[in-house]
C-alpha cells in the first residue's frame, strides 16, 4: 500500500475508500512528459502502462478511454464503443474542468464525475498495469480487474491498428 509520507491524490483516496489494493510508484518529473516516457522512467513496460483520455461525445456527453501508452485511440471504434455517433478529444484547457486532474495526471480513479469508461482488451493480458495516479510524478500499478470494477468500466478493442 501507499507510504505514509506520500501525498494522497483523488485516484489514491478513491482506491482506499474501496480497499482495493495499489503500490504508488514515484517518479521525478516537473511538467507533463508523455506516456512514453512515464514508463521510461518507472521501469514499466509500456504495454503494460495505459493512458487516460478523455473525449467528448456528439450528445455533448464525456466519456473516458484508458489505452496503452504507445498506441492511439481509434475513435470511430470509441465512438461505437459508447453508442455514439462520433467522439472527439476534449481540449487541453478543459481537461482540469472536466475531470478535476491536469494534463500528465490525469487517472481514471477519482474524477470530478463518474464518466463512462471504456478500457482498451489489452489491459486483460497483465496480472497489474500502470495507471496515472492522479498528479505528475505519481503511478499507480493495480489488477486490471480491480480497476474495471472500481470504475465500473467495460473492455473494447478501441485502437487504431498501425
Amino acid at each position: 500500500m501507499a507510504k505514509d509520507k506520500e501525498i494522497k491524490t483523488n485516484a489514491m483516496r478513491f482506491l482506499d475508500k474501496k480497499k482495493i489494493p495499489y503500490e504508488v510508484i514515484q517518479y521525478e518529473c516537473d511538467e507533463f512528459s508523455d506516456g512514453l516516457a512515464v514508463a521510461e522512467k518507472t521501469g514499466i513496460p509500456p504495454q503494460q502502462s495505459f493512458k487516460t483520455l478523455v473525449t467528448r461525445g456528439k450528445s455533448g456527453e464525456y466519456y473516458v478511454f484508458v489505452i496503452p501508452v504507445a498506441m492511439e485511440l481509434d475513435l470511430k471504434a470509441a465512438a461505437r464503443s459508447v453508442g455514439e455517433k462520433s467522439v472527439e478529444m476534449i481540449h487541453v484547457k478543459d481537461i482540469q474542468s472536466v475531470t478535476g486532474y491536469i494534463r500528465g495526471g490525469c487517472s481514471p480513479l477519482g474524477m470530478k464525475k463518474n464518466y463512462k469508461t471504456v478500457m482498451d482488451r489489452r489491459i486483460l493480458d497483465f496480472d497489474q498495469i500502470a495507471v496515472s495516479g492522479g498528479r505528475i510524478g505519481s503511478t499507480i500499478l493495480i489488477a486490471p480487474g480491480d480497476l474495471l470494477n472500481a470504475v465500473r468500466a467495460v473492455t473494447e478493442d478501441i485502437v487504431s491498428s498501425r
